[in-house]
């Protein structure tokens, strides 16, 4: 996830250079985010919760592979408020089908805001437990066709400027960002369809990462999770729970049954 966000980071603000000039000068600043994982029941299931404090099947990427329905919302509950993001499938397949089923194991909550750059994006997408991320490490999907432009409010996946190196880390376009379209698969998948006031307050005070901020570094995410976050940058944003919403008459998609032959997921980056 690492190599996906940073080099999104350093691609796109090397475009951004070299192509505009006033959105340069503008200036980068940071991030938000963050969320935590309610528990409930019995001191049996209070210590199953504590052993393992995210859903156990985010371990295995290759068996995470449910087909979502043709439109479907999620509803983000964060620090800063409520915002919904109304998915497409038909925009982007495999990028819909990969959140789908991101959100239906809960992969995002207590995942922080780790880059809000007020004139560009806001970046979010590695988890806060370094095990899960390191499960997505190495599980990309191929790019889908870039069908809709990356204005304000859509949203679209980070990854590197090599083909094919989408996993889980995602943006919403703050600005018109139609530059993106031809620069390399970033492919919207969904529109903030409401709360987008909420995404614009997310907190940015930090800046990008070093050395042009002095915001969070996303290797040390990776691979000290949250705790890395809350002490050094206690005022990120970060998002609380996800709900999934289907529309009327979907049914929850099961994940396919794995055979014996599956190879086991490789652990990877976005």
């Amino acid at each position: 996830m690492h190599k996906c966000g940073w080099m999104m980071i350093t691609g796109l603000m090397f475009f951004l250079a070299n192509t505009n000039t006033e959105g340069r000068a503008q200036g980068a600043q940071a991030q938000a985010p963050s969320q935590p994982k309610a528990t409930t029941g019995s001191t049996a299931a209070h210590k199953s919760a504590a052993a393992s404090p995210y859903d156990r099947a985010l371990l295995r990427p290759a068996l995470l592979t449910a087909r979502a329905p043709a439109t479907y919302q999620v509803k983000f509950t964060t620090t800063k408020g409520d915002f919904v993001i109304s998915v497409t499938r038909a925009w982007a397949p495999l990028g819909a089908d990969r959140f789908y089923n991101l959100v239906r194991r809960h992969f995002y909550d207590n995942t922080s805001f780790f880059r809000v750059h007020p004139k560009f994006v806001v970046q979010w997408g590695i988890s806060a437990y370094p095990p899960v991320t390191a499960a997505w490490e190495h599980a990309p999907i191929k790019d889908d066709p870039v069908v809709k432009s990356n204005l304000r409010g859509y949203v679209t996946y980070a990854k590197t400027n090599d083909p094919d190196t989408r996993t889980a880390q995602v943006f919403i376009n703050l600005v018109d960002n139609q530059r993106l379209d031809t620069t390399g698969g970033f492919a919207p998948f969904g529109q903030v369809t409401e709360g987008l006031e909420v995404v614009d307050a997310l907190y940015s005070g930090y800046g990008e990462a070093p050395p042009d901020g002095q915001g969070p570094e996303q290797d040390k995410i990776e691979r000290l999770g949250k705790a890395y976050l809350d002490k050094g940058f206690p005022n990120l944003d970060s998002i609380k729970t996800t709900t999934l919403i289907l529309p009327p008459g979907a049914a929850p998609a099961k994940s396919p049954v794995a055979s014996k032959s599956t190879p086991p997921a490789a652990p990877g980056k976005p």
